[in-house]
C-alpha cells in the first residue's frame, strides 16, 4: 500500500510502480476469472485500500501502453512534456533576444545621432 504522503496534502499518496503494476494485473485477473469487466476495479480498489479512480486510470494506461486501446502512451506523453518544455524555454530566449536586440539598436541609433 502506498505510505507516501506529500506534505500539505495528507489524502494525497504516492503508490510506487509496483504497486500500480499490481493493481492492475490483479483486476486483469479478476475480470479474467469472472468474465465480465463490471466492478473489477472497485473491488480490487477496495481489497487493497487505494482509490477507485486512480486503480480505473492505471488500468486505462496500462491498457493504452499496450496497445489494448487507442490513446497516448506514457512515453509519448513523457515526450510531449519534454517538448513543451523545450518550447517553453526557447520562447523565453527568444524573447530574451529580441529584447536585446532593440536595447542595442537603440543605442547604436543614439550613437550614430551624435
Amino acid at each position: 500500500m502506498g505510505t507516501e504522503l506529500t506534505p500539505g496534502k495528507p489524502t494525497t499518496r504516492r503508490y510506487s510502480d509496483g504497486e500500480k503494476a499490481q493493481a492492475v494485473r490483479l483486476v486483469r485477473q479478476l475480470r479474467a476469472e469472472t468474465g465480465g469487466r463490471h466492478g473489477a476495479v472497485q473491488r480490487v480498489a477496495r481489497q487493497l485500500g487505494y482509490g477507485v479512480e486512480s486503480v480505473r486510470s492505471w488500468v486505462n494506461q496500462a491498457d493504452v501502453d499496450e496497445g489494448r486501446q487507442p490513446g497516448t502512451s506514457s512515453r509519448d506523453q513523457a515526450r510531449i512534456r519534454e517538448l513543451e518544455q523545450e518550447v517553453r524555454e526557447l520562447r523565453r530566449a527568444n524573447e530574451i533576444l529580441k529584447r536585446a536586440a532593440s536595447f542595442f539598436g537603440a543605442e547604436l541609433d543614439r550613437q550614430q545621432k551624435r
